[in-house]
């Protein structure tokens, strides 16, 4: 009985902060929840309390945008899942920002050998 070795993309959000002064509370107008998947998507979804435009960005270490959607004024709601099986391994942000604040979520992508044992099961 051997284990098959294989390798998967592995997204972990390592760490999560809201960017405003922290000496003057200030409550956005919109939530934002970001998490990684069991089939290694990030699924993002974003809920609008007021009219406002709202921006969500992936960006790589080197700030080059990989992703981008501007929510609209209208629109209250908006969610997504981004495939990141072809992301090179490393470091990104995600930043869901208004002319309020941001939200901007810290991203860790590496490849991991995963172990998936095969079980003979025999009967005499």
């Amino acid at each position: 009985m051997l284990p098959l070795m294989s390798k998967v993309a592995a997204s972990l959000l390592v760490s999560a902060s809201t960017l405003f002064n922290p000496t003057t509370p200030k409550t956005l107008s919109f939530d934002a929840s970001a998490y990684v998947t069991a089939d290694h998507q990030i699924r993002i979804a974003v809920q609008k309390s007021a009219e406002v435009p709202v921006n969500v960005v992936l960006r790589n270490k080197s700030y080059e945008v990989l992703y981008q959607h501007n929510i609209g004024k209208k629109e209250d709601k908006y969610a997504v899942k981004l495939n990141v099986n072809d992301l090179a391994d490393g470091e990104y942000e995600l930043e869901i920002k208004s002319s309020e604040g941001s939200i901007v979520k810290q991203l860790n992508v590496s490849s991991l050998p995963v172990q998936k044992l095969i079980r003979t099961i025999a009967m005499n």
